[in-house]
């Protein structure tokens, strides 16, 4: 069920995170995934902060690299920022929505993750609005970071907001086929992780290939498509 009308070619964004090995990031790239996401919280298994700055900052132009924080000062956040190059942040902890527009004040485009378990879990999130360009939807734990697991998808249709979302959470290499047939409203693209992984940050490059191009044959436009932040400047 296409619940929004989009077309099955409509730019569907593929985000690869985690990733935190240099020649594994150079195969991942290969992939021409529209973005790339290093974390830069010390407690995640996929930690990016030793990479070599250039590693990042020669990506391909085609590539958007997103850096991932988890309650982070703002000081860390654009320190980081300006050694690595990046242009958007993915906030992953309890940041308010007064930090979430001090940074895009700076000028970054700011995703705000969000744990879904019900329905009210939608209703807390209008105070972000002007605040953050994204959400990215993910399971509901005690902890921080992704959890590998899903929620009910189901629950998107109740998504009110004009702000549009990144569905995360457990997303596996079989799950092009539900993805492709169950476009909720506002959902512009697909957050993967650990279940593309031979190891905690090395991507399966077969597995993603594999993926990548099962969801292409919906959506052809992808790896040139242009991001909805970019369009509405």
């Amino acid at each position: 069920m296409n619940n929004n009308n989009t077309p099955l070619n409509a730019d569907m964004m593929i985000k690869v995170c985690g990733n935190c090995r240099a020649d594994n990031i150079r195969d991942v790239a290969a992939l021409y995934p529209m973005m790339m996401g290093f974390i830069f919280w010390r407690g995640s298994k996929r930690y990016a902060g030793d990479l070599d700055a250039d590693v990042i900052k020669n990506l391909p132009s085609y590539i958007r690299p997103v850096a991932v924080f988890v309650d982070a000062t703002h000081d860390t956040i654009m320190d980081t920022v300006r050694r690595y190059g990046f242009k958007i942040v993915q906030l992953h902890g309890e940041e308010s929505p007064r930090e979430c527009k001090r940074l895009k004040d700076e000028g970054l485009v700011v995703f705000k993750a969000i744990g879904v378990d019900s329905e009210e879990d939608f209703e807390l999130l209008e105070k972000y609005e002007g605040t953050v360009d994204m959400f990215l939807f993910d399971k509901k734990s005690k902890g921080y970071g992704g959890t590998g697991r899903k929620f009910n998808h189901k629950l998107l249709a109740n998504y009110k907001l004009d702000i549009p979302y990144l569905l995360s959470g457990g997303i596996a290499p079989s799950d092009a086929p539900e993805i492709v047939n169950n476009l909720y409203t506002g959902m512009a693209g697909i957050d993967i992780n650990s279940k593309f992984e031979s190891e905690p940050g090395v991507k399966d490059i077969k597995l993603l290939t594999n993926f990548i191009l099962e969801l292409r044959k919906h959506n052809e436009h992808e790896p040139t498509g242009i991001p909805v932040w970019e369009k509405t400047k």
